[in-house]
């Protein structure tokens, strides 16, 4: 168990459902080898686009062992283990590091959100951190949880040894830079969670991003970075307004069902919804093709 950095664009991955509603796992390798093509940093299997909380333990189990089976020689692969409690969280966790995944993303608690203060949240990530064989990175989503860790919880957390990280999907830069501030940058993964801030993430000297474009997008996500770093820093900044309002469509008015038809359009595997989420209409579908079209990318 030990800090490693983490620079470059991950995919949270999506997962492929069949008419059925069950898991096309061989769909999911399919999407894996199209973005080995690309220089992604990783992969995260198990993130909120990968409809996690649909999924059964059996189905995750399988998930990280395929991802882990065909991930690119020296890619690493990240999972979302965090559950409700912390018992649960530790073990399937552990189950994780013992199919090979590098490193775990622990989601913050919250269906008791009234009590998930300061203090609880500290004591959870601190117990998990102590309890499992693979290091774990904190994961802010309020869209979703409606939880907001604070900076103070996230500097006494970020001095723990076996917390390398944290992936913050708020998309407010002026809460990066509050993180940032609380952080050692040196010792501590700051990734930024959407791509709507990721060209001003780099611009404040974030180096790392998982975000749900990357599954669809992967070579523009790729080279906002690339184009950043040789300091082509219009070139960066254009690619990053170009492709702004496909991040916006899939992962807001769209949702995953808009995620994954964009994906079935730009030739990875998107497959469909699993039960409740509804697939797209076809006057959705529509749009969402207008916006591929006008963002240069179908």
């Amino acid at each position: 168990m030990s800090y490693f950095k983490i620079k470059g664009v991950i995919p949270p991955m999506i997962t492929p459902f069949n008419g059925n509603d069950e898991v096309d796992f061989e769909k999911h390798v399919k999407n894996m080898e199209k973005w080995n093509e690309y220089d992604l940093a990783g992969y995260l299997v198990l993130g909120s686009n990968s409809e996690t909380v649909y999924l059964s333990e059996e189905e995750k189990l399988k998930l990280i062992e395929l991802t882990v089976k065909h991930k690119k020689e020296g890619k690493f692969v990240m999972v979302g283990t965090g559950m409700e409690s912390t018992r649960a969280t530790i073990e399937l966790t552990n189950k994780a590091a013992d199919l090979g995944a590098d490193c775990a993303l622990i989601l913050t608690p919250f269906y008791y959100a009234g009590k998930m203060n300061d203090e609880a949240l500290i004591n959870y990530f601190k117990e998990v951190a102590d309890n499992v064989n693979i290091p774990i990175l904190i994961y802010n989503v309020t869209k979703f949880t409606h939880i907001n860790i604070s900076p103070k919880a996230v500097g006494v957390l970020s001095k723990h040894p076996n917390i390398i990280g944290m992936k913050d999907s708020s998309g407010s830069v002026p809460q990066l830079v509050d993180f940032k501030r609380v952080v050692d940058m040196d010792k501590f993964n700051l990734l930024v969670g959407t791509a709507s801030a990721w060209f001003p993430a780099l611009a404040i000297g974030i180096e790392g991003a998982i975000m749900a474009l990357v599954n669809s997008c992967p070579g523009e996500c790729v080279d906002i970075q690339k184009e950043f770093d040789k300091g082509n820093i219009e070139k960066s900044r254009e690619i990053y307004e170009r492709v702004f309002p496909v991040n916006s469509a899939v992962t807001g008015a769209f949702g995953i069902a808009g995620l994954k038809y964009a994906c079935d359009l730009l030739g990875f595997a998107g497959g469909l919804v699993r039960k409740p989420l509804l697939q797209l209409k076809a006057q959705e579908k529509e749009k969402l093709k207008e916006i591929l079209r006008n963002a240069e990318v179908l």
